[in-house]
């Protein structure tokens, strides 16, 4: 069973930059998705990033493309998303999520695995 535990969130002003970790334990990760969601308050659950755990493929929803990165830390099963210039409408809960495979997903039922997600919120 494949465990995913999130931290990194916290407040920030608008411009700032916040780095989330996501650790992930229990399994295998020859080929596996990891994505990035966030899910603000009275809003469905959305894409934000993702990558290929083998490396050579990432994937950015438009809105954080040249603010956010995704990464991993192979030797670590750590999964980063650094994020640039915060904008208010950043805020979110985040949650990490996994998937076996090579394709990376951007829609919430093809990911198995979700961690307890962590708050970000960013003040103007």
């Amino acid at each position: 069973q494949v465990q995913l535990v999130e931290s990194g969130g916290g407040l920030v002003q608008a411009g700032g930059s916040l780095r989330l970790s996501c650790a992930a334990s229990g399994g295998t990760f020859s080929r596996v998705v990891m994505g990035w969601f966030r899910q603000a308050p009275g809003k469905e659950r959305e894409f934000v990033a993702g990558i290929r755990w083998s490396g050579a493929m990432t994937a950015y929803t438009d809105s954080v493309k040249g603010r956010f990165t995704i990464s991993r830390d192979m030797g670590k099963n750590t999964v980063f998303l650094q994020m640039n210039s915060l904008k208010p409408e950043d805020t979110a809960n985040y949650y990490c999520a996994a998937r076996e495979g090579d394709t990376v997903y951007r829609t919430t039922y093809r990911y198995d695995y979700w961690g307890q997600g962590t708050q970000v919120t960013v003040s103007s």
